[in-house]
């Protein structure tokens, strides 16, 4: 079985259809990318695992559970943790206190082991510990929004357009990091335009378009795929 599975997914925003039927496994301990254009149901797709949209029809299952009637607090605490599109960080708050509300659902908990964690990927963050997140560069904005998704101890990372806007040495830097949280155990769903790299770092692949998924194959067959080394791959 499957960790995570979507199966005949639709979704809508009001009376637009942004998904249209489709079927997507990620098996633990894998990286999973999710490939296509701007409007191709990327976003929405990792917005639907998370809970913050419902599909209208088909199911959303983690773990052999249910999601379709489960509050996206509640993903949370199942093990599901998304990193959004666009950072999304608390811009007035401290970089430490960005990461305590990432382990929100886990009161009581013990995160020193956690803190070291993030801390040890992104050592960035240790020196910014205390500065306010709004300052920070947009590659150290980055590190925190991922930081702090790790810091409710997810089994599985919702990672969307992790590299958008970063010079090219942090985007190596941030695929890197991606590995490092899988090899660690941590399962990645992963939405980035820039496929060369994340199909360098990712065990399979689903392109979509126009909210189908129209190509499903290891990332090494999609690297070699025509259609996709022409559209995604910047090949003539």
């Amino acid at each position: 079985m499957a960790l995570l599975e979507l199966k005949d997914v639709d979704a809508f925003y009001g009376n637009i259809q942004a998904l249209r039927g489709i079927s997507i496994t990620v098996d633990r301990g894998e990286i999973v990318t999710l490939l296509g254009s701007n409007g191709a149901g990327k976003t929405t797709t990792l917005r639907t695992i998370a809970g913050v949209m419902r599909p209208r029809a088909g199911t959303v299952t983690f773990d052999g559970n249910d999601l379709a009637a489960v509050a996206p607090n509640h993903i949370v605490r199942l093990g599901i943790a998304h990193s959004p599109e666009g950072r999304r960080i608390f811009a007035r708050m401290t970089v430490r206190e960005n990461l305590e509300l990432g382990a929100y659902v886990r009161k009581g908990a013990d995160l020193t082991t956690d803190y070291e964690r993030v801390f040890t990927l992104f050592p960035r963050l240790r020196e910014r510990i205390a500065q306010v997140a709004g300052t920070l560069s947009g590659g150290e904005q980055q590190m925190l929004a991922i930081g702090r998704a790790l810091m409710a101890h997810p089994s599985v990372l919702l990672l969307d357009e992790p590299s958008m806007g970063l010079a090219p040495v942090l985007v190596e830097l941030v695929f890197q990091t991606i590995k490092d949280i899988n090899q660690q155990g941590t399962t990645v769903l992963l939405v980035e335009q820039n496929a060369l790299m994340a199909l360098s770092i990712a065990h399979r692949g689903y392109v979509l378009q126009t909210g189908r998924v129209v190509l499903a194959d290891s990332a090494e067959a999609l690297a070699r795929n025509e259609m996709v080394r022409k559209a995604y791959l910047g090949e003539s």
